[in-house]
């Protein structure tokens, strides 16, 4: 379907938009009482506008007319239909400029906390820490965003939420060798979801991370940490993870990195290991004296 009318018509329509709101200020407007009502219908027209540019695939064009429409709505203090129009100019605008989505749905969350909606504000704190992630590739922001939504969400007593939100910011944090702020994370975590039938089998997951965090930093650490988890959480034990780092302790100990890969590669070939853990039990690999080489 050829959309490239809608452009010319959306932009017609923005300039309709414009000599309403111009005209609800002037004196005559004012004094007949007429202003309020301009202004709604501005507001209206800027929205349908709005829409038309996205139909022409112009976001930045539908993001600019959602802003100007939740200027309005403030004046008029609509402020649920104010946040609104921000969260769809941001939508917009992270089709085509992720700095100017991020201020908008930053616009919409003062907006929510000032109404007490923290769980709407932390759905949005989740959508500027992905736009760090995967369009601005400032991973400290995204954890700052990840980090303000689990609070939000621990407020409200929405804990599965918050964990997720942790989960991302512990999983960061060891890339970015921030090792005892992923061990606090993970370790937090797995306390949180140990005693939940329904989540008690990822507990062992989290332990496991938080070990290998342990066992960069310090070898001994990491064999305190292992005994404590086998404690607080029985079945972390029979894990397979349990298995695979006390034979990881070991070779380390004797600083054989032969039997290290012997025992990643035999856990791997039933569980495979993502990226993150590669990468860590990389990293404990090269403090085997001397080792260089990779887990294959």
């Amino acid at each position: 379907m050829d959309n490239s009318g809608k452009d010319k018509e959306a932009v017609q329509l923005m300039a309709d938009a414009d000599k309403k709101v111009k005209s609800s200020g002037s004196f005559l407007g004012g004094m007949f009482g007429g202003g309020h009502h301009k202004v709604e219908e501005a507001c209206e027209m800027y929205c349908r506008a709005a829409n038309m540019f996205k139909m022409a695939k112009n976001w930045s064009a539908a993001g600019n007319a959602f802003c100007k429409a939740a200027r309005l709505h403030m004046q008029l203090q609509n402020k649920h239909d104010c946040a609104t129009s921000f969260i769809d100019a941001g939508n917009a605008y992270k089709k085509s400029d992720p700095n100017e989505a991020i201020k908008c749905l930053n616009a919409a969350i003062d907006i929510y906390t000032d109404m007490g909606r923290f769980t709407i504000a932390a759905k949005h704190h989740i959508s500027i820490a992905e736009i760090y992630e995967s369009d601005l590739v400032d991973i400290e922001k995204a954890i700052a965003h990840y980090e303000q939504a689990a609070d939000y969400y621990k407020g409200e007593e929405s804990n599965s939420s918050a964990n997720k939100c942790l989960l991302k910011v512990g999983a960061y944090c060891a890339q970015l060798e921030q090792y005892q702020k992923a061990v606090e994370i993970y370790e937090q975590v797995g306390a949180n979801t140990m005693d939940n039938p329904l989540l008690k089998y990822s507990a062992k997951e989290y332990f496991f991370k938080a070990a290998l965090c342990h066992f960069i930093v310090d070898e001994l650490n990491a064999k305190i940490a292992v005994e404590k988890y086998e404690e607080m959480f029985p079945a972390f034990s029979d894990s397979r993870e349990c298995k695979l780092l006390k034979k990881l302790l070991e070779a380390h100990e004797e600083q054989n990195s032969e039997a290290f890969t012997e025992a990643v590669k035999e856990f791997d070939s039933i569980s495979r290991l993502d990226q993150w853990h590669t990468t860590l039990l990389l990293r404990i690999k090269k403090t085997i004296q001397g080792d260089e080489g990779d887990l294959k």
